[in-house]
């Protein structure tokens, strides 16, 4: 594969994309996030697992609500991006095998009775799910500032009381104010990181 003639779609998901804490005032409509949802939903999952779920949040009373459970250094950024999506994980994926994975009927049993293969599975799927919604939002133009920096219990209390879900992480998205990001932290280099056996 010959990367130049791609140069546009890699700079817009890798090689140019930053991490953004300061917003322009532009709001995000519904439709893009469906678009964003659309598109990452298509990445592979074990099983066909799909685990993952996004809540969107946009209005002012629920960002006061989600301010409760963020720590004191992310709460500006994310008080003023136009929304800020909680990335989780529904700890009973399992249940919709039969419809997600229908070619294998006892797909359901391998998990039912095994929490610990259940959080495994949901947290390490959700999780790649959440890698790919990130590049989703920005293939759809937006930028992202994704995050930890919270307290999931508090949040999955606020937000996720009495259902399945699990929070994994934050991501705040909007259009993001190029001129105010930090300078690009160092990455490793391929032989620091990797190696071919």
């Amino acid at each position: 594969m010959d990367l130049r003639s791609h140069t546009e779609v890699l700079d817009t998901l890798f090689n140019k994309a930053r991490t953004h804490h300061n917003w322009l005032d532009k709001p995000v409509t519904d439709d893009v996030l469906k678009q964003v949802y659309d598109l990452a939903k298509m990445g592979p999952t074990s099983a066909n697992c799909n685990p993952m779920r996004v809540v969107f949040i946009k209005s002012k009373e629920e960002k006061e609500r989600l301010k409760m459970a963020l720590a004191e250094g992310n709460i500006p950024h994310t008080m003023a991006a136009p929304v800020t999506a909680i990335v989780a994980h529904d700890m009973e994926f399992y249940k919709e095998m039969p419809r997600l994975f229908p070619h294998n009927p006892t797909a359901k049993s391998w998990f039912e009775g095994k929490p610990d293969f259940i959080q495994e599975t949901a947290f390490r799927n959700g999780s790649l799910q959440g890698g790919y919604f990130i590049l989703a939002a920005r293939a759809c133009g937006l930028d992202c500032g994704p995050m930890s920096g919270f307290d999931n219990k508090k949040l999955d209390e606020l937000f996720f009381a009495g259902s399945p879900y699990k929070s994994n992480f934050l991501c705040n998205l909007g259009y993001g104010d190029i001129t105010k990001v930090y300078p690009r932290g160092y990455r490793y280099e391929f032989d620091e990181a990797c190696k071919i056996v």
